[in-house]
């Protein structure tokens, strides 16, 4: 039987915590738009702010279903799942904001991140989650797998990038500046990040 929590503390922040991997679903309000789900991991990319929110870094990538969805609605899910030791799955349905380069929260969120993401120059956003529904449940299908390590190939491709060049990677990609529906998505040009930041 699955447990309703009120806060994110104790066991339950624990065991977020632990998991090197977790899934973010969003949809567009429209009913024929793309449902998207992402994976999310790399250490020291996300963080628990506090009893009730969350927060990840996004990321360089090919598109921005997330950031689009949550600009028109809010809605997200986070999900986690042990895949080692006591079978658990964990949601939190909740409203997701995307923090930009050139939100004054920025350089209030950052210093949550290890210092390695903080030196990148393909941070796109801050997303934080608001939570308003916190559970669990057993997990008993979910396959047992061990843990190797964060593959080393995203962070040695966008190494490569300046804060400019990355900016330029930016526009270029087809669904990053709106999504699979055309709805909003990175604002572009993209802010150049902020001085005084790690990145910037």
């Amino acid at each position: 039987m699955g447990t309703i929590y009120e806060r994110i503390d104790g066991r339950l922040r624990a065991f977020i915590e632990e998991q090197h991997v977790f899934f973010t679903a969003t949809a567009p309000l429209s009913p024929d738009g793309h449902v998207n789900l992402s994976p999310k991991g790399l250490a020291g990319s996300f963080a628990v702010l506090d009893e009730t929110t969350l927060a990840y870094l996004d990321l360089g990538g090919s598109g921005a279903e997330t950031i689009a969805h949550l600009r028109e609605n809010g809605r997200v899910t986070l999900m986690w799942c042990a895949f080692g030791g006591p079978p658990r799955i964990v949601r939190v349905h909740g409203t997701g904001t995307p923090v930009f380069r050139d939100d004054p929260r920025w350089a209030e969120l950052l210093p949550y991140f290890a210092d390695e993401m903080r030196a990148r120059t393909d941070l796109r956003a801050v997303i934080t989650v608001r939570a308003e529904r916190i559970s669990d449940s057993c997990g008993f299908a979910v396959p047992l797998m061990e843990w190797q390590g964060d593959r080393p190939l995203h962070t040695q491709r966008f190494a490569r990038e300046t804060d400019a060049s990355f900016a330029a990677y930016c526009e270029k990609k087809e669904q990053v500046g709106a999504s699979l529906d055309g709805l909003p998505a990175l604002p572009l040009p993209l802010p150049p990040l902020p001085p005084g930041t790690e990145g910037g």
